[in-house]
């Protein structure tokens, strides 16, 4: 049983560090990842060159507390989506390099992203 979660996680590892290799933030472009867990989603804008998280916002933040948005949801992703996008904009950050680490394309990470670009942010 242990081995077969040991392996899970290498196989994760390994699809998430496939993505990255190919996706890099600057300081022009910085890097919007998105975590995604049983109950949460968090979103976070980090420059790969200095090495930091510039801000992040997810369904634990004290926004959300109380909501509807305090679960993982799409309307959930949504809602992070257009503050991500609305955050960059504040920063001046109009570009970004989408990761979204080892999770498809699809369903709430998709909605995340689709949210983040109707709201002006460039990926």
């Amino acid at each position: 049983m242990e081995n077969h979660l040991k392996n899970r996680d290498i196989r994760r590892k390994r699809r998430a560090l496939r993505v990255r290799k190919n996706v890099r933030g600057t300081s022009e472009k910085p890097r919007l990842t998105v975590f995604r867990s049983n109950k949460h989603l968090l979103a976070q804008i980090i420059d790969d060159e200095k090495q930091t998280t510039l801000f992040g916002i997810g369904t634990m933040s004290k926004d959300f507390k109380g909501s509807e948005h305090s679960k993982k949801s799409k309307g959930a992703a949504k809602e992070i989506g257009k503050r991500i996008a609305g955050e960059a904009k504040k920063r001046k950050i109009e570009k970004v390099v989408f990761d979204r680490g080892a999770y498809k394309y699809h369903g709430i990470i998709a909605e995340l992203a689709d949210s983040a670009r109707s709201e002006g942010l460039k990926f």
